[in-house]
């Protein structure tokens, strides 16, 4: 029975290495430290059972706005259109635009993604970077992984609220 266990889980989760091949494929030339971000985030949260990827942009000046779109992905459920946006607040100045990988651990459900989660953040780059953090909302844990084109530099505390439509609202 444990073997069972294990292979219905298997196929509830995406795998470091399916995670990585994804991930090339979407970021392509720029993707240089995924697959060390993919096995740190595996190491400290297991697979997940779902990823978004789409696109981001943000800009602060010690408050900062981040406003992205993707599609969400699962085993499990099928996919839908996500869009996020939130304010930020710290010791930071910058914009940038990123293409972003979303790893999405302990979804119950497709709706579950609709809510906010709150998170610290870092960044350091001029003309480009590579960085990853974790949100976390109750027993759902997000993992954004960001290549990225744009300066920033500085450290926030914030959230971001996820929503089935786009709006201009972070609130």
């Amino acid at each position: 029975m444990p073997a069972a266990a294990a292979q219905q889980r298997q196929q509830q989760t995406y795998s470091s290495s399916e995670l990585v091949d994804t991930g090339h494929k979407f970021f392509g030339e720029m993707s240089g430290g995924l697959a060390s971000a993919i096995e740190r985030a595996a190491s400290s949260y297991g697979e997940p059972n779902g990823y978004i990827l789409g696109q981001e942009g943000s800009g602060a000046f010690v408050g900062g706005l981040r406003y992205g779109e993707g599609t969400l992905y699962t085993r499990n459920a099928g996919s839908a259109r996500v869009y996020w946006q939130g304010p930020t607040f710290g010791l930071d100045v910058g914009g940038d635009g990123a293409r972003t990988m979303i790893l999405v651990y302990n979804l119950p459900s497709m709706q579950a993604i609709y809510q906010r989660y709150g998170g610290v953040n870092g960044s350091a780059y001029l003309v480009g970077g590579f960085g990853i953090t974790a949100l976390r909302q109750g027993n759902i844990t997000l993992v954004p992984v960001r290549t990225g084109v744009g300066a920033r530099l500085g450290v926030n505390v914030g959230y971001l609220k996820f929503t089935p439509q786009a709006t201009w609202n972070p609130f």
